[in-house]
C-alpha cells in the first residue's frame, strides 16, 4: 500500500541516485549553467553521492562546496534553486527563475521571493498572518537575503525547500 500519489517510489539505490544527480545538475544549470558539474570527473559525481549515503560529511562537502561557490565578481549565483511547497494546495511545488540580485543591485530577500511567486504567504486577504514559513524547520526571518539562504540552508540537493504551513492556532 505504497502511496505513490504522495510519495516518489524509487525501486532500487540506483534510481535514487539517479534522481539525486539529476537534482544537484539541475541545481547547478539554475546557479551557473551547468559549468561547475560539467567540469567535475565520475569520481567526484561518485564521491558526493557515497559522502552522502554514507553520511560523511567531509567526504560529502569537499564535492559539494564546489557546488555552492561563485566568483566573487557575480555576487551570487545566478538564478536560486528552490521550490515551494503549500500544505493547502493540490500543487506539489512551486519553482520559477528567481535572480538573488535585483536589476538595481540590492540583494533580493526572503520576503521578496514570496511576494513574486507565492504572495498570499505573506500578505494575508484580512491582515491576519495564517502562515509560516519554514525552512529546515524554523521560520526565517523575511528579510533574509535569498543568496544567503540558497548558500547555507540548501539541502544536499542543493535546492533551498521552502515549506508554507498554517500557523498553530493555539
Amino acid at each position: 500500500n505504497f502511496p505513490e500519489k504522495d510519495l516518489l517510489h524509487c525501486h532500487s539505490k540506483d534510481v535514487i541516485e539517479a534522481h539525486f544527480m539529476a537534482c544537484i545538475k539541475e541545481a547547478d544549470a539554475l546557479k551557473h549553467k551547468s559549468q561547475v558539474i560539467n567540469e567535475m570527473q565520475k569520481k567526484d559525481h561518485k564521491q558526493l553521492w557515497m559522502g552522502l549515503q554514507n553520511d560523511k560529511f567531509e567526504q560529502f562537502w569537499a564535492i559539494n562546496r564546489k557546488l555552492m561557490e561563485y566568483p566573487p565578481e557575480d555576487s551570487g549565483f545566478r538564478y536560486i534553486p528552490f521550490r515551494i511547497y503549500q500544505a493547502t494546495t493540490e500543487r506539489p511545488f512551486i519553482q520559477k527563475l528567481f535572480r538573488p540580485i535585483a536589476s538595481g543591485g540590492q540583494l533580493h530577500t526572503l520576503g521578496d521571493l514570496l511576494k513574486d511567486v507565492c504572495p498570499s504567504a505573506i500578505t494575508p486577504e484580512d491582515g491576519e498572518q495564517k502562515t509560516q514559513v519554514m525552512i529546515h524547520g524554523i521560520e526565517p526571518m523575511l528579510e533574509t537575503p535569498i543568496q544567503w539562504l540558497s548558500e547555507h540552508m540548501s539541502y544536499p540537493d542543493n535546492f533551498l525547500h521552502i515549506s508554507i504551513i498554517p500557523r498553530p492556532t493555539d
